[in-house]
């Protein structure tokens, strides 16, 4: 089937968004997703294979990431420039032959360099996403987001069991192999299913270094950006001090329990698969604001829950599976909010859009994760769980100086 080619934002959009594609992009975006957290469970047997230390085995997971930030700065802005049809089937090719490369590595240093251009090129998720904006009626946008979103939840927490069954069985380099062959066939799938789209004109024609420096500038002149930034940014914020201190609080003398448990409560966020496509339809029905308000409410609740957990024994468990399930659904209830804010500011620019969204969203991150060790090492896991609250109070702050029709400082 062919479609004929329009620019984004432009033409029909919901007749060429069929349930089928969806789903095509909603596996897409598993295993570009699973790309990046698949080597984190074969670290060990990488060690082993390659026979060194196993902190050295780790850089490969680093340099995976590393490359993944890369290419979230230079190569995913390039969805508002190129045809999006072209640049997915180039990056999974890519994608593709760096994981053959790193499955074929003789030594740790050349598996290091393919792990980084693994990292680089699997930003097909990122890309997808201002595509299916583009494709779907507004009415529809956020329950496509949502059902994209569930694919890469899938990929991220699927890819470790994967990754690490396959390994035991066929050692570590089989799942880069296997990664490899997906890779491959939805270059070859994407070819045929991804309708065809034209970029704007001006995104067209201007210069690379420019166009990239183009997130920078819709920070500085898009209010509304800013604002689903500041909120991202906060709850994954907490999210990811979440989880760091999870795993101080389970190894540790309250529980005394191994990294299996880390991974068991890791898998209670699977049941989020199926809440965000309802998530995105709440955002197509009231609207961003109110989801965003149920989110940020949401983890101030799950704070409270998690807080729990510092008891100890089954109860305090127990209020870790809840505080975690709540706290990942109120999290990406709250990023089909945002997302769907952020792509109706510009249809010409949502993948620079993206890009700037993304960057706030995994700075935001990185900084929660670090104090969120700190917080754990002086005060222990309640002062986390404080930590998490803070956070969300400051997005809920500006949440209510944006219904009160202030500028706000952000």
């Amino acid at each position: 089937m062919t479609f004929p080619a329009v620019a984004p934002g432009t033409g029909p959009r919901d007749v060429r968004m069929s349930r089928r594609l969806v789903l095509i992009l909603s596996v897409t975006c598993a295993v570009a997703v699973g790309n990046l957290y698949f080597p984190q469970a074969i670290a060990p047997l990488i060690a082993a294979g390659l026979d060194v230390p196993a902190e050295d085995a780790t850089l490969v997971v680093t340099a995976t990431q590393l490359g993944y930030t890369a290419g979230m700065v230079l190569l995913v802005p390039l969805g508002d420039r190129l045809r999006h049809r072209s640049l997915l089937v180039v990056l999974l090719s890519l994608t593709g032959l760096a994981l053959l490369g790193a499955g074929c590595a003789p030594a740790l240093a050349p598996l290091v360099a393919a792990s980084a251009l693994v990292g680089l090129t699997t930003v097909a998720a990122q890309i997808i996403g201002p595509l299916a904006a583009g494709l779907v009626a507004p009415e529809r946008r956020g329950a496509v987001l949502g059902t994209l979103l569930s694919g890469s939840t899938g990929g991220m927490l699927l890819a470790r069991t994967f990754s690490g069954t396959l390994g035991e069985w066929l050692g570590w380099r089989a799942p880069y192999l296997v990664a490899s062959v997906a890779a491959f066939a939805l270059a070859a799938v994407l070819v045929f299913a991804v309708p065809a789209t034209t970029p704007a004109a001006s995104a067209a024609r201007r210069p690379y270094a420019a166009f990239l420096a183009e997130p920078l500038r819709l920070l500085r002149t898009e209010p509304e950006l800013r604002r689903s930034c500041l909120y991202q940014a906060c709850v994954f914020g907490g999210f990811s001090a979440t989880w760091t201190g999870l795993a101080l609080l389970l190894t540790g003398p309250v529980y005394g329990l191994g990294a299996q448990a880390i991974g068991l409560l890791a898998l209670v966020g699977g049941l989020t698969m199926g809440w965000t496509p309802f998530a995105g339809r709440l955002v197509d029905r009231h609207g961003p604001d109110p989801v965003n308000r149920a989110s940020l409410l949401g983890v101030l609740l799950s704070a409270a829950v998690l807080a729990l957990g510092g008891l100890g024994g089954t109860a305090g468990l127990a209020a870790l599976a809840v505080g975690t399930l709540l706290l990942d659904v109120s999290m990406q209830s709250g990023m089909l909010a945002n997302t769907s804010r952020m792509y109706a500011l510009r249809p010409d620019a949502r993948s620079r859009l993206n890009t700037a969204y993304m960057a706030c969203a995994y700075t935001g991150g990185t900084v929660g994760s670090w104090l969120g060790v700190r917080a754990h090492a002086a005060f222990g896991w309640t002062a986390v769980c404080i930590l998490v609250a803070l956070l969300t109070t400051v997005a809920l702050a500006r949440h209510l100086t944006a219904r009160r029709g202030g500028p706000g400082l952000l």
